[in-house]
């Protein structure tokens, strides 16, 4: 490795000693969902480490390297299939900033010019709308407007997708408003403290998110009810923004360092048992977060290393929503409200960075399985990624795309009325992707609304809206 790139792209030799862990034995590539679409060396996780070597062994980042970076989902499915433990996610987050470093010793004017200007245009608007709820939130009364007046298939035709393949990609996957589903609007407005129902057990911290909190907020009230019934004192600080997921998973580590700071002293300050996060993209990344902190203590205008032991704290408490009822139940008596009959069959899709990332798959199956007259069933695609990996189905519309098409088939064939999912991202490409391939219509609904259902006795059709 010469100094001169290594030492920056790779202060200590960590990613260079992670990369040498992988043997090159090939267990990823059935792993992979881009290898799977097209069988391509470099767009699987070995041909990429071997890209990430080059690189740290003094290779220019080029273009080329830079797309098939770009090209990864992050799903994180090669992490538990690799038999050599290789931590695939802490090398592609940091491959994946390098065209964004200020300097990257003899080839930083190279690294910068890896991404098109347009690349570097589009993904400043992302990560300058999507951290911010109050932005995100401006842009939806557009949004709403366009979908009234069905402006926003009217975009998606055409050249547009061809020019503005970003456009017409978020205008495809935005959540339908409340007057084409036949739904009533909601408000989406929670207290800054929801009290347990009867005897106290656990007091939680629980984050609202950004996506989530925009298009998704019953999602957030019946995760508070949810755990409310089952004995939780639900602390929602009103002021908490950003976890920094979505940056993270991009490669934007000083950004994804800040909103974490920010989400790490906002709940320090409530002083609860645990933090629980119904999204499994942000749950991972907050998991990260005093590894996060670690890899990056260098950083001397942050002070990162000051937050080290402050962020591995808030990681061990930091707790997925199944997760977490899953230890209430185990460890303080069991479900203690009552479970009312719901009849459907409902297909369980296993977020990513909840199944991969998280290594949690039993507990969301388990709660389904505790709801009476519900039957799960599972989609026959081996857990393959649905395309939605964070702001990936913006950036990579057409990958995306393919991805969801072949999940929607695959869940299809389940004959399930309902598809169940525990991340934001993952219901609106799977909503998209099953209403485009013209079937019957079939509901997408979080753990959370589901089990909130059965808890308040309510109708299969307030999750299915028929």
């Amino acid at each position: 490795m010469t100094d001169d790139a290594g030492g920056v792209l790779d202060p200590g030799g960590h990613l260079a000693s992670t990369a040498a862990d992988c043997v090159h034995c090939g267990f990823c590539l059935p792993a992979c969902p881009t290898y799977q679409l097209w069988g391509e060396e470099m767009d699987s996780p070995r041909g990429r480490i071997h890209l990430m070597t080059q690189v740290l062994n003094g290779a220019p980042v080029t273009q080329a390297v830079t797309t098939h970076l770009d090209r990864c989902l992050g799903c994180m499915a090669c992490v538990p299939a690799c038999p050599s433990g290789v931590r695939y996610n802490e090398l592609i987050e940091a491959a994946r900033g390098w065209p964004q470093e200020p300097d990257t010793g003899q080839n930083g004017d190279q690294a910068r010019m890896a991404r098109s200007l347009r690349d570097r245009a589009v993904r400043a608007a992302i990560f300058a709308t999507f951290p911010y709820p109050k932005r995100l939130r401006a842009l939806s009364g557009p949004l709403r407007a366009a979908q009234r007046t069905g402006l926003d298939r009217l975009v998606q035709r055409g050249l547009n997708t061809r020019h503005a393949p970003e456009l017409a990609s978020s205008l495809r996957l935005a959540p339908q408003a409340a007057a084409r589903r036949g739904k009533p609007a909601r408000p989406g407005r929670l207290p800054a403290r929801v009290p347990a129902r009867g005897e106290r057990r656990a007091v939680v911290g629980m984050l609202t998110g950004c996506v989530q909190r925009v298009f998704f907020p019953q999602v957030n009230e019946a995760t508070a009810r949810v755990l409310a019934a089952e004995g939780c004192d639900v602390i929602i600080p009103p002021g908490q923004g950003c976890c920094g997921a979505l940056s993270l998973h991009s490669g934007r580590a000083d950004e994804a360092a800040r909103f974490a700071a920010g989400t790490i002293a906002t709940f320090e300050r409530e002083g609860v048992d645990a933090v629980v996060v119904n999204s499994a993209g942000c749950g991972s990344a907050m998991k990260e977060f005093g590894a996060v902190f670690a890899r990056h203590a260098d950083s001397a205008d942050l002070h990162l290393d000051e937050m080290t032991g402050r962020a591995a704290a808030f990681s061990s408490g930091v707790r997925d929503f199944s997760e977490f009822l899953a230890e209430l139940y185990r460890d303080r008596g069991g479900p203690r409200a009552a479970r009312h009959e719901l009849p459907v069959t409902a297909a369980y899709h296993d977020a990513c960075h909840l199944a991969y990332a998280q290594r949690i798959r039993q507990q969301p199956r388990d709660l389904l399985r505790g709801i009476p007259g519900l039957e799960v069933t599972e989609a026959g695609d081996g857990g393959t990624c649905c395309g939605s990996a964070g702001v990936y189905n913006l950036l990579q519309p057409d990958a995306a795309r393919e991805l969801g098409d072949r999940k929607a088939a695959a869940l299809r064939a389940t004959g399930a009325r309902l598809v169940v999912s525990a991340n934001p991202g993952c219901s609106l490409q799977i909503a998209a992707a099953l209403e485009a391939d013209g079937g019957e219509p079939v509901a997408v609904a979080h753990i959370a609304e589901v089990l909130d259902a059965s808890l308040r006795g309510l109708p299969v059709t307030a999750l299915t809206g028929r």
